[in-house]
């Protein structure tokens, strides 16, 4: 007799994770053990010493903690969950920084019923899964291509950078020279730079005026 894999399913619409479970429910190996409709709803299930499940399914945008809050509150308690991240976001930057987090696989939505069976198998075996169009993305990042521009939160960028990274984009944003953000923030010019650099890269923009743009439309000045 097969050992059973228990399945836990964290999303905030009801209606796909009924239509999760009733794919689940066609495979004799896999079960569910219970679902949670947002992200504090899945750390309370955890932290329960009786509640274990060998795959959690987790969406990333939920009410009162979202996906990547989940998965940091694993990381910093080091449990080691594994954890398939079922999103509607395709851009490969969320799905380089759920991996970053610790989650073993990511499936757009659109994709959920061809690969969740064969996801929640493979990553409770130990290995990665990705649907067909990630897998075909993260390949291009691998090999030096250029990767197509997903969907992805309206806010996912602004939350990635450090708290000094907001500060020198807003330094720009007021048109301080990089002498002027140096002194004002007791950093290097050579560290100023740096940072511009980073900046102009994660916010996948060309210059300071797309900075500034960036920091005008969040309201960081």
């Amino acid at each position: 007799m097969r050992k059973k894999i228990y399945v836990h399913v964290a999303d905030d619409h009801k209606i796909l994770i009924e239509g999760i479970i009733a794919i689940i429910n066609t495979d004799e190996d896999i079960e569910i053990r219970d679902f949670s409709l947002n992200g504090q709803e899945v750390v309370d299930w955890f932290k329960k010493k009786e509640n274990k499940a060998d795959v959690l399914i987790l969406d990333i945008t939920m009410t009162l903690l979202d996906g990547f809050e989940v998965l940091k509150y694993f990381h910093s308690k080091k449990i080691d969950q594994k954890v398939i991240v079922l999103s509607s976001y395709d851009d490969v930057k969320i799905v380089q920084e759920v991996l970053k987090l610790g989650a073993s696989g990511y499936i757009s939505k659109s994709n959920a019923g061809e690969h969740i069976l064969k996801a929640i198998k493979a990553v409770a075996n130990g290995e990665q899964y990705f649907s067909n169009d990630i897998q075909k993305e993260l390949l291009k990042v691998v090999s030096g291509q250029t990767t197509k521009k997903g969907d992805m939160p309206e806010d996912f960028l602004l939350g990635s950078l450090t708290e000094q990274e907001k500060k020198v984009l807003a330094h720009v944003t007021n048109e301080l020279s990089t002498a002027e953000i140096a002194e004002k923030m007791n950093i290097s010019p050579h560290t100023v730079e740096s940072y511009r650099k980073k900046l102009l890269k994660k916010l996948n923009v060309k210059n300071s005026v797309g900075l500034a743009m960036y920091a005008i439309k969040n309201r960081l000045v």
